[in-house]
């Protein structure tokens, strides 16, 4: 029995030794490692480029994030409207301070503003609005065409067009002392901004509209279209004259003098003729 106790406890002094002996060589090997210190200038460094880093992330907020949760937040608020059970109206209720929460935590997106002060080149001169345009279309875009003389020697930033899905303005700066500007709102149908463009040809801006459906337009805008609309129910009368009449009273008001000369004479003739043909005969 003493043999097996013997033989037992020098067995763990064995084991314990050849721990103490592994543990000791592993801190010998830890120890005898090259430490990489990171100096304190170049620490400081790192931190404040991750600092920035974090504060340009915090400054970026996705549009639809927002969308997102505003409409979360409006069905959540309807929801409450209609809840009659206190558990189911106190956790809407608590989900609704919580979104309340998330939007005003959202950081708004910081852009620079279009056409700052530091963008813009000086202005010279007055405005002129454009009104003489040509316009085509394929089957992905609403092509239009302003001519302007000497365009093509501009910098590249003095001519601009900013796109919305529903509208397009033109700005053209400083060309001979004058700034030109373009405006269609309400247009016939919507538009990619982002896929809409323009360029810069001898004598010529084409400003390209790329249509969001491969539709044929009639027109430009919807202010077109409506006019159309009214003329045509103006001369789609049962009586043929009164289609000529409307018709004339159109050509008179959008006529120049001359024109309104030359209408009110015939007119004038006429009406003396049908005075003849209305006198008795002398028998």
């Amino acid at each position: 029995m003493m043999e097996e106790i013997s033989i037992v406890v020098a067995y763990d002094s064995h084991v314990f030794s050849q721990l103490y002996d592994e543990d000791f060589l592993a801190s010998l090997v830890a120890i005898s490692k090259p430490r990489y210190v990171v100096p304190a200038k170049k620490l400081k460094k790192y931190e404040k480029e991750y600092q920035m880093m974090r504060e340009n992330q915090l400054q970026q907020e996705d549009p639809l994030d927002r969308y997102k949760l505003q409409k979360d937040l409006e069905e959540v608020k309807e929801l409450l409207k209609t809840a009659t059970r206190k558990r189911i109206y106190d956790f809407l209720l608590a989900e609704k301070n919580k979104i309340e929460r998330e939007i005003k935590n959202l950081q708004p997106l910081k852009l620079k503003a279009e056409g700052s002060e530091e963008e813009k080149p000086t202005l010279t001169g007055y405005t002129v609005k454009i009104s003489n345009y040509a316009w085509d279309q394929s089957d992905k875009f609403v092509k239009i065409y302003v001519t302007l003389s000497g365009v093509q020697h501009l910098p590249a930033e003095n001519v601009q067009v900013h796109f919305t899905e529903s509208s397009f303005h033109l700005l053209v700066k400083n060309l001979n002392n004058k700034n030109y500007t373009m405006t269609f709102n309400n247009l016939l149908k919507p538009v990619l901004a982002k896929s809409s463009s323009w360029k810069i040809k001898t004598d010529m801006i084409l400003i390209l509209c790329k249509k969001q459906q491969e539709a044929k337009w009639e027109c430009l805008t919807q202010v077109e279209k409506e006019t159309k609309e009214k003329e045509k129910a103006s001369y789609d009368t049962s009586d043929p004259s009164e289609g000529l009449m409307n018709l004339l009273k159109k050509i008179y008001a959008d006529g120049d003098d001359e024109m309104k000369r030359t209408i009110n004479k015939a007119w004038v003739e006429s009406r003396e003729k049908q005075s003849k043909d209305d006198l008795p005969l002398d028998i």
